[in-house]
């Protein structure tokens, strides 16, 4: 026995060791994951790069027929979606020239369809706002190499105001100008490494507008100098048309009938704004500067043209679904989360036998389905829903058939009589649908109400802002289920229980933290110390008073680690958090978190209900602390039948408090949650209150207070595994269980 207790209490150092290890020996058997090439086009340099720009063109407005030109050029080279995110979800002209100009996420002057002016002074130009679109751009912290764009080569010619922008020094110099398209000719083309050509902004009606720009776009490709790379881009939108994904195409050497792809996204297809600029650095032969967040593209096989491009504008489809359907999506849950608890506890209000267990029948039942909508919302994406008419009801047509079906599985399991089963059963499924998705690319992901959004998050794999609460509830709702199982099957052994609850949270740690899966940095930060306490409980051990600290901090020390890993190691996966360690160590640290501090905190401000959810956060605090003085009964009594439950709804409740601070989504990440993980904790508390004075496994972790008639302790100088703060109630004494049915 007392070797299991040093074994055991060495679970928590084990799990994050574990954390660390695991996918280090699994990147030396598995594929590596992609990395940045050392120049794009398959290590392709040319002589010429040719930019063309044209603000707000879609796939939606060409065709083989209106836009022959770019058709073509999309038939013999790479084709994609770019992401013009730039500071806000709807980027303006210039806000896409300028992230070209530094390499980083940049904001112009408004009002939007206004580009700054340009006075031409000699062979070259001026832009007198330069040097207050500096100072203005301060504020964001990005840090964009202002004039990064010019300086890749030995000399560059801007065509149009909006390409002045783009290759502007910070002082607003521009070496080589000409006002207007129809000024270019071959010369001009062949004079320096690097043109960029501004054909100005797509406007009403789109498909003349577009048609017109290709127009242009056909004398330039014709004029073409040899080795000559060709971008054509939709920097940004002056339409109010919403957010949606651009057209890009890259025609030249290496990027021949392909679909464009990026390290950056990891979605073939998707490209972003900020990958063009080190794309141009590439295929030039030049250097990048450590710290530009972008990477390199390049080119993966594809199918037919307008199969292509029919899923390019499938995929803005469901962004546009996403966007105007998504917080319905969460206000609907909410409302239907009241209805489905509310109604059966005013049906079965009272103090009866009968009428407490129908009501905890009810609640057991509306729960399970409750619990089952993340995991139906996911699966929705097993069907090509944005390829068909009416995309947003076959959404969620599709999510409530598959929610109901998981539902009904976690009913009719052999688990089905075990009190937590069927909540343990949904929460596993859905902790390995999300996991397995973020290690094969995030696909099921993509577009769903938790899912990503390539506008609106600016995310592209791993768990997505609102998706990472559930995604923790499940983990940890998981592996406290297993260890129970587990010690019921071993009753008289820990190591069982504490193996089966510390091989799920090593699972979610890897899949969510890995920089070649998820590289989530607010998973990892909020997921590790909970999980150690949880598999420290379920091991029958406290956290002593000279290790709390070191548990509160293993989180970020797990993503330390990982973010060291990712920067030098690129095999095991490039990400953001490999990014984030090249900006520490070189100085660039600082700015990145005053970015990261000022998102978190602005989402505060997002709604007028954000204010809500600190209110929920402390009444949930009072809920679990003094359920008895509250008279929230049906708590006391499932807290007294299974004292692991109180430690797992502690925790819940920590590990959302903890991502809120920790992810620079901030609020989102408890507001998206609570429809999940709010009636997860109160049906759980439902199915498992009949069970007063029921200790299942006398001796072990899980005998508590109702074996020994108080609250167990766990050895002096130590921490009760259940915390200290939410040890005050004792189990309902037998002469106060005739009022239990003032409250349910």
């Amino acid at each position: 026995m007392k070797r299991a207790l040093r074994w055991t209490g060495r679970a928590g150092a084990g799990l994050a060791l574990a954390a660390l290890l695991a996918p280090a020996l699994l990147s030396l058997s598995a594929p590596p994951a992609r990395a940045a090439p050392p120049a794009a086009g398959n290590g392709h340099t040319v002589a010429h790069v040719v930019i063309v720009g044209i603000p707000g063109l879609r796939w939606t407005f060409a065709s083989a027929a209106s836009t022959p030109a770019l058709w073509r050029l999309a038939g013999e080279g790479s084709v994609g979606s770019l992401v013009d995110y730039a500071e806000q979800p709807l980027a303006c002209p210039d806000d896409g020239w300028l992230t070209l100009n530094g390499g980083a996420r940049a904001q112009g002057p408004r009002p939007c369809p206004a580009l700054p002016a340009v006075r031409p002074a000699g062979g070259g130009a001026r832009v007198p706002a330069m040097a207050q679109i500096v100072a203005y751009n301060r504020q964001f912290h990005e840090n964009p190499d202002w004039g990064l764009l010019a300086s890749l080569a030995s000399c560059a010619t801007a065509v149009g105001p909006g390409a002045a922008l783009a290759l502007a020094t910070p002082s607003g110099a521009v070496s080589a100008y000409l006002p207007s398209p129809s000024d270019i000719t071959a010369a001009v083309l062949a004079r320096c490494p690097l043109t960029v050509i501004d054909l100005g902004a797509i406007t009403v009606p789109e498909r003349a507008s577009a048609a017109a720009a290709d127009h242009v776009l056909a004398r330039i490709v014709a004029g073409l100098p040899p080795d000559t790379m060709l971008l054509v881009a939709a920097p940004g939108a002056a339409l109010a048309d919403g957010p949606h994904l651009r057209s890009v195409v890259v025609s030249g050497p290496g990027f021949s009938g392909g679909l464009l792809d990026s390290a950056s996204t990891r979605q073939p297809g998707i490209v972003t704004i900020t990958d063009l600029t080190p794309t141009v650095a590439g295929w030039l032969g030049r250097h990048v500067p450590p710290g530009i967040s972008g990477a390199m593209l390049t080119s993966v096989p594809r199918g037919p043209l307008a199969a292509a491009i029919r899923a390019l504008v499938g995929r803005d489809t469901a962004e546009q679904v996403w966007i105007s359907t998504h917080g319905w999506f969460f206000i609907g849950y909410a409302l239907a989360d009241a209805l489905v608890l509310g109604v059966p506890a005013l049906l079965c209000w009272g103090a009866g036998p009968g009428r407490a267990r129908r009501r905890a029948s009810w609640w057991r039942t509306a729960g399970v389905f409750a619990a089952a909508v993340p995991a139906g919302t996911f699966l929705a994406n097993l069907v090509p829903w944005w390829l068909h008419a009416h995309p947003a009801a076959w959404l969620y047509g599709i999510a409530v058939a598959w929610a109901l079906a998981v539902g009904a599985a976690a009913l009719a399991g052999p688990w089905r009589r075990d009190a937590l089963g069927p909540y343990g059963a949904i929460c596993l499924f859905t902790l390995a649908v999300l996991g397995i998705d973020v290690m094969t690319g995030s696909r099921l992901q993509l577009e769903t109400p938790f899912g990503l959004s390539l506008i609106e998050g600016g995310r592209f794999y791993g768990i997505g802002n609102e998706a990472l609460g559930v995604y923790c509830a499940c983990a940890l709702t998981g592996a406290a289920w297993l260890g129970l199982l587990a010690a019921r099957r071993f009753p008289a052994r820990r190591w069982p229980a504490v193996l089966a609850a510390s091989a799920v949270g090593l699972f979610a740690v890897v899949a969510a933290g890995w920089p070649g899966f998820g590289a989530k940095v607010g998973a990892t930060i909020a997921l590790v110390p909970c999980l150690v306490v949880l598999v420290l409980a379920i091991a029958g051990r406290g956290v002593s008073r000279r290790w709390a600290a070191p548990v509160a901090v293993s989180g970020l020390l797990v993503f330390a680690a990982f973010a060291v890993v990712s920067y030098f190691f690129p095999a095991a996966g490039i990400s953001d958090i490999g990014a984030f360690a090249g900006n520490l160590l070189h100085g660039r640290g600082g700015a990145l978190l005053e970015r990261k501090v000022s998102s978190n905190v602005d989402t505060l401000t997002v709604s007028v209900f954000s204010w809500l959810i600190p209110v929920t956060a402390v009444a949930a605090w009072a809920a679990l602390w003094r359920p008895a003085a509250l008279r929230l009964r049906t708590l006391n009594r499932a807290f007294a039948a299974e004292p692991l439950l109180r430690t797992l709804a502690w925790l819940i409740w920590l590990v959302l408090v903890i991502g809120w601070f920790a992810d620079d989504s901030g609020v989102i990440v408890p507001a998206a949650a609570l429809p999940f993980a709010l009636p997860l904790v109160i049906c759980m508390a439902a199915s498992a209150s009949g069970r007063v004075g029921a200790a299942r496994y006398v001796g072990t972790a899980f005998a508590g207070s109702s074996v020994a008639g108080q609250t167990p302790r766990l050895g002096r100088g130590r921490l009760s595994a259940v915390p200290a703060f939410a040890s005050r109630d004792r189990p309902v004494p037998a002469r106060d269980r005739k009022a239990e049915g003032r409250r349910p």
